[in-house]
């Protein structure tokens, strides 16, 4: 860990050998996990120390999702850092590390304007829904940007407000008139989904020509 600690400081925009942005934190977060200096919490440890590397490098904090990400790609993350773990070379670690930073600023974007539609959606609405629709929309807003899992069903509203099945119906065809929520099929199988539109976050992968996507 004293070694890790002087190289992290050595590399620091201030320090005796800066390392550009991404590969320092890149680096500086495969170099503390394969040290993996505690019983529990090297993960979390290993995330924060990548994200203060390119808070450093910037002059200010980040603000991406990049533990987040990195948690949301957990099976690729695992496999990248256990290859990288088995030798020197550690471009491929590195690629995959920035698409992860790119992806993450890309999540954080998408979180931001939910954020803004959600603050302008909740302005419009004010004083013209039901307490039961308040709870309903609230209760769905707080899922973020991918809402509920294949979306609010009559049943969830029913339970969510504790409306009959009939109020249920009429609450969300008002809702939906109301240009708060879409919906998606019909009857039984109808599902309804917050009118904020938001992003696709898709992994960003290397083409074949090195770039990224």
């Amino acid at each position: 860990m004293v070694r890790f600690a002087t190289w992290f400081n050595r590399t620091a925009p201030a320090g005796s050998e800066p390392v550009p942005a991404l590969t320092r934190a890149g680096i500086a977060h495969l170099y503390f996990e394969s040290i993996h200096p505690f019983e529990d919490g090297n993960g979390r440890i290993g995330r924060a120390i990548a994200e203060k590397a390119l808070a450093q490098c910037f002059g200010q904090p980040t603000l991406i999702a990049l533990a987040a990400t990195i948690l949301s790609r957990r099976k690729a993350y695992y496999a990248a850092l256990e290859a990288a773990n088995k030798g020197n070379e550690v471009t491929a670690w590195l690629s995959w590390f920035a698409g992860i930073v790119i992806e993450a600023q890309r999540r954080t974007t998408s979180g931001v304007e939910f954020l803004i539609g959600k603050t302008r959606l909740l302005d419009r609405l004010r004083d013209e829904l039901n307490p039961r629709q308040e709870k309903a929309l609230l209760h769905v807003l707080r899922e973020g940007p991918a809402g509920f899992k294949g979306g609010l069903s009559a049943g969830n509203y029913a339970t969510i407000t504790g409306a009959s099945p009939a109020t249920a119906t009429r609450d969300l065809a008002d809702l939906v008139d109301h240009g708060a929520l879409l919906r998606v099929g019909e009857r039984r199988h109808a599902r309804y989904h917050i009118a904020i539109p938001t992003r696709k976050i898709s992994p960003v992968v290397l083409d074949e020509r090195g770039n990224f996507s």
